[in-house]
């Protein structure tokens, strides 16, 4: 398989993932806005993430955002390491995401909701990382 003809594939299997969790972004919205970047009772409900890696790929997820306060602490950045597919939510609605393949065969992709709408991209190189950016 080609590396155009993977990244392909994999878009193909994260716009389900995308959607899946775009149905569940929309059912966990609280009925008002937060009007504080104090998210202390609540440390991560931003945006929706999902890493996809259909083959068992490594990877490194790096992300940046502007600072929020999680129980007294204020951060910017949250990075996790995996293999194969992984999700979770993000401290922040806005983020700048890159996605880096560190082993493995076969692609990777992120995908990230953000006001019920799916962003993603994919990579199956380990010079290019895949990045989303959501400011």
């Amino acid at each position: 398989m080609t590396d155009k003809a993977a990244v392909s594939h994999l878009y193909r299997r994260l716009v389900p993932v995308a959607l899946a969790a775009t149905a569940l972004a929309a059912s966990a919205l609280p009925a008002t806005g937060q009007a504080s970047r104090e998210i202390s009772a609540r440390a991560y409900e931003g945006m929706f993430f999902h890493v996809a890696a259909p083959q068992g790929a490594s990877w490194s997820l790096d992300c940046r955002f502007r600072p929020v306060t999680v129980r007294g602490a204020t951060y910017n950045t949250f990075q996790l390491s995996g293999q194969g597919g992984q999700g979770g939510r993000l401290p922040s609605n806005d983020a700048r995401c890159a996605l880096t393949k560190t082993g493995g065969s076969g692609p990777i992709g992120l995908a990230i909701v953000r006001d019920g709408q799916p962003h993603a991209a994919g990579t199956n190189s380990t010079t290019e990382p895949a990045r989303v950016n959501l400011f």
